[in-house]
């Protein structure tokens, strides 16, 4: 998922958008989900903020980050673990990446993770906009809906 409004990248290569969401299942020998949201902040900063997969790098690479936040946290009805770091990048104003792991809510107790990025400066969605996404996630069939097809956009 990704916003809507798009501008020219900071390094001018091509347009990227304020903030994308990414969800998927994660192979990881890490023994909890904390564990894992450690180390996969990491790789979603890179992944996200880094180098692209042409080989581009549309924020100059990243620079640094800082921890901003890192907690464990209830998703869909199973405890989870967030780690949200504030990225300095080679061009541009950075941004903020999270990495938000749970248990898979289907029984499987695969995990998945939920990784968000967050561009900071004018036109970046808001923090909080990452806690009401998360709090909206629900399991598929889940009397408050959820699911493929279902929307975690804010409430209005």
């Amino acid at each position: 998922m990704a916003t809507t409004d798009e501008r020219t990248c900071p390094a001018r290569s091509r347009q990227c958008p304020y903030g994308r969401v990414v969800s998927r299942t994660l192979a990881s020998a890490a023994p909890t989900p904390k564990a894992m949201a450690e180390a996969d902040v990491a790789q979603a900063a890179e992944e996200l903020y880094g180098e692209d997969v042409l080989g581009g790098s549309p924020y100059g690479g990243v620079k640094s980050h800082q921890v901003v936040a890192a907690r464990e946290t209830v998703v869909a009805g199973r405890t989870g673990y967030l780690v949200r770091w504030r990225v300095a990048t080679g061009v541009g104003p950075g941004g903020h990446v999270q990495s938000l792991v749970f248990p898979s809510p289907s029984g499987t107790e695969q995990p998945v993770t939920v990784r968000f990025a967050f561009d900071a400066g004018p036109g970046g969605p808001p923090l909080s906009l990452m806690d009401e996404i998360t709090r909206g996630i629900r399991p598929v069939g889940s009397a408050t809906g959820g699911g493929v097809g279902s929307s975690i956009a804010p409430g209005g």
